[in-house]
C-alpha cells in the first residue's frame, strides 16, 4: 500500500476544522489516522512556522469521495432496513 502524502495546506486546513469538531469527525470526514492528525497538531504546536515543510500531495478529493462512500453505504443499509416493514 502506497503512503499518502499530503500538502502543508492541507494539514493545516485539517487543524483549523479541529477547532470545531472532535478528532474522531474530522478524521472519518478526511479517511484519516487520528495518531498521523495527533502528531500533526503537535508538530505545529512545536514551531507552527516551520512545521510541514516537506512535499506532499493534496488529497482533499479523495478524501470528499472516500466521504460520500460512507454515505451511500448508510444510505444503502438505511433503505434496506426500512424496506422489511414495506
Amino acid at each position: 500500500m502506497k503512503r499518502r502524502r499530503f500538502d502543508r495546506e492541507f494539514k493545516l486546513g485539517i487543524l483549523r476544522e479541529l477547532e470545531g469538531k472532535t478528532l474522531v469527525q474530522v478524521c472519518k470526514e478526511h479517511n484519516l489516522i487520528q495518531n498521523v492528525v495527533s502528531r500533526w497538531k503537535k508538530e505545529y504546536e512545536k514551531n507552527p512556522y516551520e512545521s510541514f515543510s516537506g512535499k506532499g500531495n493534496l488529497w482533499k478529493e479523495e478524501a470528499k469521495t472516500a466521504q460520500y462512500e460512507r454515505l451511500i453505504g448508510q444510505l444503502y443499509a438505511e433503505i434496506t432496513f426500512y424496506q422489511d416493514f414495506l
